[in-house]
């Protein structure tokens, strides 16, 4: 994950009108941030970098501030 101030969110309030910076858990477990930008939509996730569903459940989320690890 890149350092920044922004705290991490319950995913549970997700907003679904811009782009965020999203987390979620590997098969062992451990929390990694998505280098591309979602967004939600209704019950799904959008992959925004290139406009198509994104299979993942994410836990966390903040905005998307354009930098990626």
């Amino acid at each position: 994950m890149h350092s920044s101030s922004a705290e991490w969110l319950p995913v549970s309030i997700a907003p679904s009108d811009r782009d965020l910076e999203v987390c979620v858990l590997d098969f062992d477990g451990i929390v990694h941030a998505l280098v591309f930008p979602c967004h939600r939509q209704g019950a799904e996730w959008v992959d925004d970098s290139n406009r198509t569903h994104a299979d993942i459940q994410p836990t966390h989320w903040r905005k998307w501030d354009g930098f990626n690890s």
